[in-house]
């Protein structure tokens, strides 16, 4: 199973007949959402529902992150206690502040695993950056857990934090603004091979809107954009995901790279460019974001 999917799709967690209707999706990542979603005097409610339909959409193939509540909120154990199940592959929390948040959560989610029976350190993270702070200890927050396997940006919770507008006035498609935060969250993640992922897209009837925000955040670096309406999924894993002519690319470079180390050459040409080490690594990583094996060709 590739554990780094291009998308997530979010299904409120307070909402029987979307979570009944997201087993039919061809969307296999969904995060059943605690959160934002929902209002907090429905958040009990919420919790019984999702734990109810963990099993449900496990068992249709779906691949499941629920979002538990912050830290701030208070309810953060109980979120876990009754979702952590061997239903789902992690958990997904937003508004992580500082590392010690993370161990803090980590603690919680081993002491479940062991009194549940469920293998020890499977659980995997998926953090949201969304405040300043988080930006300031980005790099300690990532090292703070082996479980943390993604990490996320978070828009709409970081500007309202900054205390700035998600859009500039005059320019309603330009996010220059957000440039630092997206390429810290990008960059570090990188750095230390975890998979990284945009903010959603909120204007979720606007294709066009998505298709250049997802290609802006695939050129800063991130793996993936999360999504909010079925029909973002579709759209958002078509651009991240390699084409069929990126992977032809890719397998002709690395043909003529081996073709070229055979013969004791660091370095070749292809159609007049030079083909070096960078390009070659290019190529396989390529090749890995759509697991291909290139030793099969």
């Amino acid at each position: 199973m590739n554990i780094n999917p291009s998308t997530l799709l979010f299904v409120p967690g307070n909402q029987e007949k979307m979570l009944d209707k997201s087993k039919t999706l061809d969307t296999k990542w969904l995060i059943p959402d605690l959160e934002d979603s929902v209002a907090f005097d429905d958040k009990e409610k919420a919790r019984e529902i999702v734990s109810k339909y963990l099993p449900l959409l496990k068992s249709s193939g779906k691949y499941l992150v629920p979002r538990i509540n912050s830290f701030s909120t208070g309810i953060t154990e109980a979120d876990l206690e009754k979702i952590v199940t061997n239903d789902i592959i992690g958990i997904s929390i937003g508004k992580i502040r500082n590392p010690q948040e993370v161990q803090t959560l980590d603690r919680l989610i081993l002491k479940i695993e062991r009194e549940k029976k469920i293998k020890e350190n499977s659980i995997f993270l998926l953090p949201w950056i969304e405040n300043a702070e988080a930006i300031n200890n980005l790099n300690n927050i990532l090292i703070s857990s082996q479980r943390i396997k993604w990490i996320a940006f978070g828009a709409e919770d970081f500007t309202a934090d900054m205390g700035i507008s998600k859009q500039i006035e005059d320019n309603p498609s330009d996010q220059s603004h957000l440039i630092f935060a997206r390429s810290m969250i990008a960059l570090t993640a990188r750095s230390h091979n975890i998979h990284s992922l945009d903010t959603p897209f909120t204007a979720f009837r606007d294709d066009e809107g998505l298709k250049k925000e997802s290609k802006h955040a695939k050129s800063l670096g991130f793996k993936g954009k999360l999504s909010i309406h079925p029909n973002q999924a579709k759209i958002i894993e078509d651009i991240f995901m390699p084409s069929d002519k990126e992977i032809q690319e890719a397998l002709t470079i690395m043909k003529v790279a081996n073709d070229a180390k055979s013969k004791g050459r660091g370095s070749t040409s292809l159609n007049g460019e030079m083909i070096d080490m960078p390009v070659i690594l290019r190529a396989q990583n390529t090749l890995d974001s759509a697991e291909v094996d290139y030793e099969k060709y």
